[in-house]
């Protein structure tokens, strides 16, 4: 049996902000790690931990995003849309010749729409009916 994924961090510079940030996108505040610079939502099985790099006290440590995008399945894709728009962080990039930051069909047959975080992370958010798993 496969090991089970049940934490990925991203890295923060402002916890608070990043707390405001997330809670709102993703409807879930979540809750903050007492004596730590952290704070936790819960995504299904897996824990998405925003940590702040600036209560890790080491001088000068910037954040650095994830090298790709984190994917997110969600069973309202357009209430999502709609967060992420007033939030003005869709994605300006281009997918397989659409726009990332609309709510189109991809050609593997998810129907996506992708944004980028205040500190660089990308996230899509995924129609959770469309999901393309490679079965």
């Amino acid at each position: 049996m496969a090991p089970t994924l049940y934490r990925i961090i991203l890295q923060v510079d402002n916890l608070d902000r990043a707390e405001e940030f997330y809670g709102k996108l993703l409807g879930d505040r979540g809750r903050r790690i007492p004596r730590a610079s952290r704070h936790y939502i819960d995504c299904g099985p897996v824990i998405l931990a925003l940590v702040d790099v600036n209560g890790e006290n080491i001088p000068d440590l910037k954040p650095q995003p994830l090298p790709d995008y984190i994917y997110f399945a969600v069973n309202d894709v357009d209430a999502v849309h709609a967060r992420a728009r007033e939030l003005n962080c869709l994605s300006t990039e281009d997918v397989h010749g659409a726009s990332a930051g609309d709510v189109v069909t991809r050609p593997w047959g998810e129907r996506s729409f992708y944004v980028h975080d205040p500190w660089g992370n990308g996230l899509c958010f995924v129609d959770e009916t469309t999901l393309f798993t490679g079965k």
